[in-house]
C-alpha cells in the first residue's frame, strides 16, 4: 500500500526526473510543437513540489486534486491543461483515501485518461500521450489479471508505455500543434508520450 508521505516522495521524484529531462522534452516539443514542453513541465512539477509540506497533510485524492489544479494553473501549452486533468479526475475517484493499492492507483490512472480523452477530444493513435498512456494502463490491467506482482505490473506498464512511445514515431499527429505538420511530422516521437513514459518510470522505480 502507498500512503500520503510515499504519493509526495514520488511527486518529488517526478519533480526531479522533468527537471533533469527538460532540456531533451522541448528539443523534442521543438520539432513538432511549441517548443516549451520541457520547460512547462519542469516548472509544473515544481510549483507541486513547493508544496509538498502542505499536502502531506491531505488524503491522497486531495493530493491529486491539488496536483492537478497545479498543473492547470501553472503549465503552460496543451500539457497542463491534459495532465491537470488527469490528475484531478484520478484524485476524484480516490477521494479521502489514506492508503492506496494497485487496484486504486489503475483505476485513477483510467479516470485520468478518460479525463485527457475528453478534455483533448482525442483518442489512441493520433500522436499524443494517449499513445503511451492507453498501452501502459491495458498492460497493467492484463498482468493484474494473471496475479502479478505490484512491481511486474509496473514494470509492464513502463515497457508498454515505452513501446508506446517509440510507436508515435512514425504516426501523422492530427492533434495539437503537431498536426499543422501534417506528414513532417512523421518520424518524430511525441512529447507528452515521452514526460508520461519518464513519470510512470519513476512511479515503478518507487516500489
Amino acid at each position: 500500500m502507498t500512503d500520503q508521505k510515499k504519493v509526495i516522495e514520488i511527486l518529488c521524484a517526478i519533480t526531479k526526473v522533468m527537471e533533469e529531462n527538460k532540456e531533451f522534452l522541448t528539443d523534442l516539443d521543438n520539432v513538432i510543437g511549441d517548443g516549451d514542453h520541457g520547460i512547462n513541465m519542469a516548472r509544473g512539477f515544481a510549483e507541486v513540489e513547493k508544496q509538498a509540506e502542505g499536502l502531506a497533510q491531505k488524503d491522497i485524492g486531495n493530493i491529486l486534486k491539488s496536483v492537478g489544479m497545479t498543473l492547470v494553473s501553472k503549465v503552460g501549452g496543451s500539457s497542463g491543461p491534459l495532465y491537470g486533468t488527469a490528475f484531478m479526475k484520478a484524485g476524484m475517484l480516490i477521494g479521502d483515501k489514506a492508503e492506496i493499492g494497485i487496484e486504486d492507483f489503475l483505476g485513477g490512472l483510467d479516470a485520468g485518461i478518460e479525463g485527457i480523452k475528453a478534455r483533448g477530444k482525442s483518442t489512441a493513435g493520433e500522436k499524443t500521450m494517449l499513445d503511451a498512456m492507453i498501452p501502459a494502463l491495458d498492460a497493467m490491467k492484463e498482468k493484474q489479471a494473471a496475479g502479478a506482482s505490484v512491481k511486474e505490473i509496473l514494470d509492464a506498464g513502463v515497457a508498454a508505455a515505452q513501446a508506446g512511445v517509440e510507436a508515435t514515431k512514425p504516426m501523422v499527429a492530427t492533434k495539437g500543434r503537431a498536426s499543422y505538420l501534417g506528414e513532417r511530422s512523421v518520424g518524430h516521437q511525441d512529447p507528452g508520450a515521452t514526460s508520461f513514459a519518464l513519470l510512470l518510470a519513476e512511479i515503478a522505480k518507487a516500489y
